[in-house]
């Protein structure tokens, strides 16, 4: 039998939507998982995620979940409906176990974010504010971080995707939403420096763009869109905004809130495209 569905290709596809259905039917208000959930725009995500569908199930990774206090609260809050687990995105097998782990409990994903990236570490990456500052080890660090472990977060769960595209939620595609930033814009840098977090974030929307074009190929109901949140007021853009005008600082609440409802009208003629918090497209 297991020979007969491989060679029939329309079988394996009634297979799958039964086996979709089925998991939709148990998971009523869809699966989502936020990569890098323990702070900032990725905690917040988590939060309204859980607060503003009450069915809804989240699974919320980090590097080190029992550090993770913020997220650890919200479990005791959301104790049916929150799974924490350890993902880092500099080792793939946290992210192969991670993957194994869903697909044993949930079988489908619905939406999958992002969140994680580093702009600074003390001692050991800072913006550039001249090429003479560049330094090999934080532009790998970056690149590492920013582009690289997104993209094997896509892969890994990419199955999930393909199931939850199909069934689940009000939308007709499952969403990959990878955090990106303006700065990241080949086509809007007019101010130049930040060597390391502009070319990481712009070889991540490379990269988005071209698993975008694949799952269009392949016809998958998988919609891949970057969003950039505006300049936020967390953990990451703090030693930078001195120069922020204060209008446009954003609290994470109101930036995730926007980001949700992209995320939610999302299409499959979406995928593939970069927006901003408010809506508007960003060029590449």
């Amino acid at each position: 039998m297991r020979f007969f569905l491989h060679t029939h290709p329309q079988l394996m596809a009634i297979t799958m939507r039964l086996q979709s259905f089925a998991s939709a039917q148990k998971w009523e208000g869809g699966v989502s998982m936020v990569q890098g959930a323990s702070r900032g725009i990725g905690l917040e995500f988590v939060k309204q995620l859980l607060e503003k569908n009450g069915k809804g199930h989240v699974i919320a990774t980090c590097r080190n979940p029992t550090k993770a206090t913020a997220l650890l609260e919200l479990k005791n809050q959301f104790a049916e409906r929150l799974n924490v687990l350890p993902l880092d995105v500099t080792v793939e097998s946290t992210i192969e176990e991670s993957a194994r782990s869903i697909t044993e409990r949930y079988g489908s994903l619905n939406l999958l974010i992002n969140a994680s990236g580093i702009l600074s570490i003390p001692s050991v990456l800072q913006p550039e504010t001249t090429l003479s500052k560049v330094q090999k080890s934080s532009m790998m660090l970056a690149y590492e971080v920013n582009a690289v472990g997104p993209i094997l977060v896509i892969k890994h769960m990419w199955p999930l995707l393909k199931v939850g595209g199909l069934l689940g939620t009000d939308r007709d595609v499952a969403v990959v939403a990878n955090i990106s930033a303006r700065v990241s814009s080949i086509g809007d840098n007019r101010l130049g420096g930040w060597h390391s977090y502009r070319s990481s974030k712009a070889a991540l929307n490379q990269l988005t763009k071209t698993i975008s074009v694949e799952f269009e190929r392949k016809k998958d109901p998988i919609a891949c869109i970057l969003l950039h949140p505006g300049t936020v007021d967390t953990d990451l853009s703090r030693p930078f905004q001195r120069n922020v005008p204060a209008e446009k600082l954003f609290a994470k609440e109101f930036s995730v809130q926007k980001l949700l409802n992209i995320i939610n009208n999302a299409k499959q003629r979406d995928n593939g495209k970069f927006f901003a918090w408010d809506g508007q497209e960003i060029p590449w």
